[in-house]
């Protein structure tokens, strides 16, 4: 691996082309409720045109019975009456015809609709949605250190609804609108080809204005998502860090803050309602020309005795209306094109966003590990030319402790994080029993190693089902026995209803070292190999630092164990410790021998003797520290 991350493409020009393409492709793969949606919009078009027939005949019929000069009327369809019929009977039988046409109708477009609701909110949305989110799972830390979860929250959220708007708010409701024009100018141009074409001359400066504004509204839309996110992050900030906010009154501040961002995505609405609102009565008035046109010119030729009125004008009016109805629908299709444009790009970006920690098609699943890890001239780093770890080699042995430290920003995470392969290095290897990680089946080697972070996260779930998170079908004496050796079955015992207890949202109502001995516990049940340990006391008291301490002994026998801290109490019980210093490995050994070689260790070390003297002895008699720091305890 080259070490470029897995980075959303925004690079990458999507063009409307490609956009569109795939979205059709989209469209494809639900074709069955799609022709079926396209099947009911070609019937109801009939259905709606049938109506529109019978009642200019029923117009005819009656001039026809009030003033047998006027010409008999033409019927639809084949259809002739008996000729012993009266006109009430013929315009009763019309009648029912056109009730029986409408029922139809509104049963066809229930179905239409429920149809139409399936495709999209029941199969498309889910699946999209299903989609990112499985590749979310697939991506490495890398995606989520440089992009906020704000951003991935629309995306998985507002985008995909706006995707699927290309196939019901374009695709079909453009296709529907293209038959319906087709046929409605099949049949004005059956009634009179030259009223035809006067009234459609307004079709040309129509498609100009569509193709006009849905330009101009492209980039407004991309950047409404973009001020979206925004203020989505500055809401989602606020919510979790509340405590800091009340702490420093800062609520004034923060909703001043909010108000911007929601004003600034109001603003940009607003721009985009503007352009639309100009754009939609200039589709309409445009479309009421051709009925200026049709009273002028269909007028004069009634007049003139070349059209009927019922079977002719009236008709011709209906599908008119109709027609120019479809085409002022213009303005809602160009919106729809450019908001499901705007949201498809932004989703295909997480799709197309390569995954770059995978399974290489060769990959081993590893029998049990014994732990050895080793680093052959490792160097890694987040963005290309900037390393965190650079030419870093150490081996361990299984069983050892192996303790990190180092000062902030030293890389000691960075190390961490390439164990249990969340990154890959940009240069040298690493080694699982003397295979290259790369080689390993990854998920078969990431359960054979436990972690537990700093802040540890728990889930909104029972306690039972947080310590199983990662053995979802272990059993409670699996669980309970990796509780007893991270020292927390006491006080699980000791909650309400015990394992069964549902904890709070990221576990609010435990302690922090009920929560660090949780994740321990968590960590411990499939008896990994490997432990790796993120600075878990990092923000804890003396009290619990002590329990957790008690924990880590009895959970690290057997395993090799890494762990970063700043406590030089619990780095001393390592076997070897790793001192960064920039990226670079600049001292390895014993707690017994850094404590006397200049860096940064014997440093924190002298710093940490007041807290040593405090805790661990009596006054007037050295500490174990000072001890080891001054030859003969002097």
């Amino acid at each position: 691996m080259t070490g470029n991350g897995d980075k959303l493409p925004s690079d990458k020009r999507y063009s409307t082309g490609e956009l569109v393409r795939r979205l059709l492709a989209l469209a494809w793969r639900f074709r069955s409720d799609c022709l079926w949606s396209l099947v009911l919009s070609l019937a109801l078009l009939l259905l709606g045109i049938a109506g529109l027939q019978m009642l200019g005949v029923v117009i005819d019929v009656i001039r026809h019975g009030l003033n047998p000069s006027v010409p008999a009327p033409v019927y639809p369809f084949g259809w002739r009456p008996s000729a012993r019929w009266s006109a009430l009977q013929i315009v009763t039988a019309l009648a029912l015809a056109i009730v029986a046409q409408a029922a139809l109708r509104a049963l066809l477009t229930y179905r239409y609709n429920m149809i139409t609701a399936r495709l999209t909110q029941g199969e498309i949305v889910p699946e999209l949605r299903a989609q990112i989110y499985a590749k979310l799972q697939r991506l490495s830390f890398r995606f989520f250190d440089t992009h906020g979860s704000n951003s991935i929250f629309n995306r998985v959220t507002g985008d995909v609804q706006n995707t699927r708007l290309f196939v019901d708010g374009v695709l079909l409701q453009g296709l529907t609108m293209i038959l319906t024009l087709a046929a409605y100018a099949v049949f004005m141009w059956r009634i009179y080809p030259g009223l035809t074409l006067a009234c459609l001359s307004v079709s040309v400066p129509l498609g100009w204005l569509a193709h006009f504004y849905s330009a101009r509204l492209r980039p407004g839309y991309l950047q409404n998502r973009e001020l979206t996110d925004q203020m989505v992050l500055l809401f989602s900030e606020s919510v979790h860090g509340m405590q800091t906010v009340k702490g420093f009154a800062a609520e004034p501040h923060q909703v001043r803050r909010f108000e911007e961002a929601n004003d600034h995505v109001s603003r940009q609405q607003r721009k985009i309602f503007w352009d639309l609102s100009i754009f939609t009565p200039g589709t309409q008035m445009l479309s009421q020309m051709s009925l200026v046109i049709l009273f002028a010119y269909g007028g004069w030729l009634y007049t003139q005795g070349k059209i009927p009125l019922g079977g002719g004008l009236v008709v011709f009016a209906g599908l008119l209306q109709q027609f120019t109805g479809q085409v002022a629908n213009l303005s809602t299709i160009a919106n729809s094109i450019e908001q499901s444009l705007a949201a498809a790009r932004r989703v295909f970006e997480v799709m197309d966003t390569p995954v770059e920690v995978q399974n290489r098609p060769a990959a081993v699943k590893p029998d049990r590990l014994t732990g050895s890890i080793v680093f052959e001239n490792v160097t890694f780093g987040y963005h290309p030319g900037k390393p965190a770890l650079s030419e870093v080699s150490f081996t361990t042995r299984p069983g050892q402790v192996i303790g990190i430290f180092g000062m902030t920003g030293s890389g000691k995470t960075s190390l961490l994080g390439l164990i249990p392969r969340f990154y890959d290095p940009s240069a040298g290897r690493i080694l699982a029993d003397g295979r290259d990680l790369r080689d390993l089946d990854l998920d078969a080697y990431r359960r054979q190693i436990g972690i537990v972070y700093q802040e540890s996260f728990l889930f909104s779930n029972t306690v039972a089902a947080n310590i199983a998170f990662g053995h979802p079908l272990a059993t409670l004496q699996e669980i309970e026995r990796a509780a007893r050796i991270a020292s927390a079955h006491d006080f699980i015992a000791a909650l309400p209803r015990g394992y069964d207890t549902v904890l709070g949202e990221a576990g609010v109502d435990l302690s922090g070292g009920q929560r660090q001995r949780l994740a321990l516990a968590r960590a411990l049940l499939l008896q990994p190999p490997i432990l790796v340990l993120d600075d878990p006391m990092a923000s804890v008291d003396a009290r619990t630092e002590n329990e957790i301490v008690a924990a880590l002994r009895e959970a690290m026998i057997g395993r090799t164990t890494f762990i970063v801290s700043g406590r030089l109490n619990l780095l001393r019980r390592a076997d070897s410790i790793l001192v960064l210093e920039g990226g670079r490995l600049t001292q390895s050994g014993a707690h017994s021998e850094l404590v006397h070689q200049p860096g940064p260790y014997r440093e924190t070390a002298l710093l940490q003797i007041m807290e040593f003297e405090e805790t661990e002895t009596s006054p007037g008699q050295p500490s174990a520290l000072t001890a080891e720091l001054t030859p003969n305890g002097k």
